[in-house]
């Protein structure tokens, strides 16, 4: 199986950068893993937010195919903690899908056409984060559920 992380836009911030790029490297060893970076939609301050959305919609679908297992991460998903998070991914590891892929949308949310492609939704807290810092608590989560899978000290309970 392989496993994507898809996104709407490039991240901006160096700090999150060097940490996705940290727990990228870390999650590799166990499975092949790659971020795939949509382009923001050009001038949307004269969209209204559903054109945006759809706009978006569309790239994300373009990316997604037959195969994939969709994973929306999205604030009225369901809720993990580390160790159910790990437990449930095991599940779909075995379930023999081609590829996971993760998706973080743009600023507000998802299209319907996305949303009816989503395989399940998970949020990664009740709280509100930007989309650019939920990339890197995301694969950091992602990098631990490896690491409790496979018995490592990273997660200590």
């Amino acid at each position: 199986m392989k496993a994507v992380l898809l996104l709407i836009g490039k991240t901006d911030d160096k700090y999150l950068i060097e940490g996705i790029e940290k727990y990228s490297k870390r999650v590799s060893k166990y499975l092949p893993f790659e971020i795939q970076v949509i382009p923001d939609i050009k001038n949307t301050k004269n969209l209204a937010t559903t054109v945006q959305k759809q706009k978006e919609g569309e790239l994300i679908l373009k990316k997604i195919t037959s195969g994939d297992f969709v994973v929306l991460l999205d604030e009225k998903g369901k809720e993990f903690s580390s160790q159910g998070f790990a437990k449930w991914l095991n599940s779909i590891y075995v379930a023999s899908h081609k590829r996971i892929v993760f998706v973080v949308g743009g600023a507000y949310g998802f299209s319907n056409d996305v949303y009816s492609k989503s395989s399940i939704k998970i949020s990664l807290s009740q709280m509100t984060f930007s989309h650019q810092m939920i990339r890197l608590l995301f694969i950091e989560q992602y990098y631990r559920a490896h690491t409790i899978l496979n018995g490592e000290p990273y997660h200590h309970i």
